[in-house]
């Protein structure tokens, strides 16, 4: 953990930790980097089984130089400024993700209310540096994550494929309309629905947006010249067309369904 990180966390840490419903208090990987670095924010996972205090009062506790304070409408984030250093403080409650965790291992059937929303939430359950914890609590939820069954896995891997195949096809008829707004959309959201698939054939959580390239192409289970693929479906030479970019895409989406 770097200097000034370090710094925030005790800061806060010391701070959250004394609220009693404060059960479990995590590091977001995205305070690992630099401070200098444009992608850094100080991120933190609240989990809490009783009521915390309302924004106000939370404000006045983070001390003085909590700088341009907001709250989000359902007074679960708080965003500010520490110096020119932004910090998020999320608050969950450890009831809610108990619920969404069971829909994951033990309520397949109900397992509708979440594939939308993908497995990002549960990448942070997962991969949070762990700062305070008052119980068992997040190593139980870790456990359960380790262990979810392959037909989770199964379900959530069709759910996405099904969205790759269908953005596939919103590429191809923007490229037959020469709709250029469609297509680029139609893109974004084919290769980023291609590469939750294959988390979900390697049974990983999806990462934040930032972290999808580096570590899909470090999946061990990936199609033949898949990091190649997608190399040149996301390059911005102009050699590489609209027409080259969905003939690999086909490609792609061929690949991945063989798997």
């Amino acid at each position: 953990m770097k200097y000034k990180t370090k710094l925030l966390a005790d800061r806060f840490v010391s701070v959250l930790s004394q609220w009693p419903g404060v059960e479990c208090i995590t590091l977001n990987e995205a305070a690992r980097s630099d401070t200098l670095d444009p992608y850094y924010a100080f991120i933190l996972d609240i989990f809490h089984s009783g009521p915390i205090p309302q924004a106000a009062e939370r404000h006045s506790q983070y001390g003085e130089d909590a700088a341009a304070f907001e709250t989000s409408n359902r007074g679960d984030k708080d965003r500010f400024l520490i110096g020119e250093l932004p910090v998020r403080l999320e608050y969950k409650s450890t009831q809610k993700i108990d619920e969404l965790v069971s829909y994951a291992d033990t309520k397949l059937d109900s397992l509708w209310f979440i594939k939308d929303s993908g497995t990002y939430g549960f990448y942070r359950l997962a991969h949070g540096e762990i700062l305070f914890s008052r119980n068992t609590w997040i190593r139980d939820i870790r456990e359960r994550l380790d262990n979810l069954d392959n037909e989770f896995w199964r379900q959530i891997r069709d759910a996405h494929q099904s969205k790759m195949e269908h953005f596939l096809n919103d590429l191809g008829a923007a490229l037959f309309q020469g709709d250029n707004f469609h297509y680029l959309i139609s893109s974004a959201l084919f290769i980023k629905t291609a590469c939750l698939t294959l988390f979900c054939i390697n049974h990983r959580f999806e990462p934040s947006h930032r972290g999808y390239y580096k570590q899909v192409i470090g999946l061990p289970v990936l199609p033949e010249s898949f990091s190649a693929q997608l190399g040149t479906f996301l390059s911005s030479e102009t050699e590489v067309t609209q027409e080259r970019k969905y003939s690999l895409a086909q490609l792609i989406a061929r690949g991945i369904v063989s798997l």
